[in-house]
């Protein structure tokens, strides 16, 4: 098994890169955005085009991620995988680039950073209506940034542990190579839980916010899941 983050992401897709590979529900808004394994790479190489060529940073660099389960989320942690930045989610802690929900912002402001991207979590990847002072619009700024990226070699140990503890997660959480996940993300935000334990499995995922458990029988079926974490 890889202990590289970035070649997980490229095992994922070498299969089926048309497959849905992340379903996104959230309830409360009535919002569906089915990704398959080509779209999410795209997203993901704009992302670390962003950082690599927009901001400039290099492996090692620092990437806080104040960011709940979505889409738009793995798209931002595999970008900052695949350019080799170190993630940190919990803080405040000094950091050379910065991503937060719009509703963390004011929690986001505690750290020290360098530059800030906020994201509205809107359907269809819309932009924020307002963008606070001091801030990007990551959807409109990532726009405008290359559909390829080729993720830096690693170096050192660097993702070993978080590869290790995804597998281990896969493992406890019964999901195979080849399942189809149905997640609830209030349930595991962890995104070890609801990204990285069912890539490192092969595995996709139906991620669903604010779930709406009347609804939860008639997902199963039509997204043909295998496997409940609801």
């Amino acid at each position: 098994m890889t202990d590289d983050l970035a070649r997980v992401f490229a095992d994922a897709l070498a299969t089926d890169p048309t497959r849905p590979l992340l379903t996104w529900y959230d309830d409360a808004v009535g919002d569906r955005t089915e990704l398959s394994g080509t779209t999410l790479a795209n997203w993901v190489a704009k992302t670390a085009n962003l950082l690599v060529d927009g901001v400039g940073l290099a492996p090692g660099d620092r990437a806080g991620v104040l960011l709940p389960p979505h889409w738009q989320t793995a798209a931002v942690l595999l970008g900052c995988w695949s350019a080799r930045l170190s993630v940190q989610p919990t803080g405040p802690a000094p950091v050379d680039v910065l991503f937060a929900a719009a509703d963390r912002i004011d929690a986001a402001s505690a750290w020290p950073a360098g530059d800030r991207y906020a994201l509205a979590l809107a359907p269809l990847a819309a932009p924020l209506r307002q963008v606070p002072a001091g801030w990007a619009d990551y959807v409109v700024e990532v726009r405008g940034h290359g559909d390829h990226f080729t993720p830096y070699p690693p170096e050192g140990p660097g993702d070993t542990e978080l590869v290790a503890r995804a597998a281990r997660r896969a493992t406890e959480l019964g999901i195979g190579p080849g399942a189809r996940v149905l997640i609830d993300a209030d349930r595991h935000p962890d995104p070890v839980d609801w990204l990285l334990a069912p890539l490192t499995a092969g595995a996709s995922v139906v991620l669903c916010a604010r779930l709406d458990r009347t609804r939860l029988a008639d997902r199963i079926t039509t997204e043909r899941v295998g496997l409940s974490l609801a």
